[in-house]
C-alpha cells in the first residue's frame, strides 16, 4: 500500500511538472507572438545571448541542442526559420567541416534585448515566488 501511494504521490507530481511547463510554455508563446516568435525561438535566441556561445560569439549547434528540449530535426527547422528571419547566421566550423555554428545577428540580439523583459515576467508570474523583478513587466 505505502509503495502504490509513494508511486501516486510520484505521478501526480510529475503531472503537475508537466501542467506547470504547459501553462508557461503557452504564455510565453502568446506574449511573444506580435514579434514574431515562440517560446522555443526565444529560447535559442537566449542561449546564444547568454554565455554559451564561445569567444567569436559563435554556438555549436550540437551544443544547442544539449539545452533545448528540441530534436537535431526540429531544432535545425527553428534555427532555419530564425536564419531566414534575418536574427541567426549559421557558418561552417574550421574546425570540423561537418559542424554548424551558428550566432546572433544585430537584428536578432535587439530583438532579443526587446522580448527579454516579457519572458521574463512570464517566468516571475509563473514559477516565481508572486514577486516580480524590478523592471519586469
Amino acid at each position: 500500500m505505502a509503495a502504490s501511494t509513494a508511486e501516486a504521490r510520484l505521478a501526480r507530481r510529475w503531472r503537475e511538472i508537466l501542467t506547470v511547463h504547459a501553462r508557461t510554455t503557452c504564455e510565453i508563446d502568446r506574449v511573444l507572438h506580435p514579434y514574431g516568435l515562440g517560446a522555443s525561438d526565444f529560447e535559442v535566441l537566449d542561449l546564444l545571448a547568454s554565455d554559451l556561445p564561445g569567444p567569436d560569439g559563435r554556438c555549436r549547434v550540437h551544443s544547442l541542442a544539449d539545452r533545448v528540449h528540441l530534436t537535431q530535426s526540429a531544432l535545425s527547422r527553428l534555427i532555419a526559420r530564425l536564419e531566414k528571419d534575418g536574427l541567426v547566421e549559421r557558418s561552417v566550423c574550421a574546425e570540423d567541416r561537418r559542424g554548424v555554428r551558428v550566432a546572433l545577428t544585430p537584428r536578432g540580439r535587439e530583438l532579443h534585448a526587446r522580448t527579454l523583459p516579457l519572458q521574463r515576467a512570464v517566468l516571475a508570474r509563473m514559477l516565481g515566488d508572486g514577486e516580480a523583478e524590478p523592471g519586469a513587466s
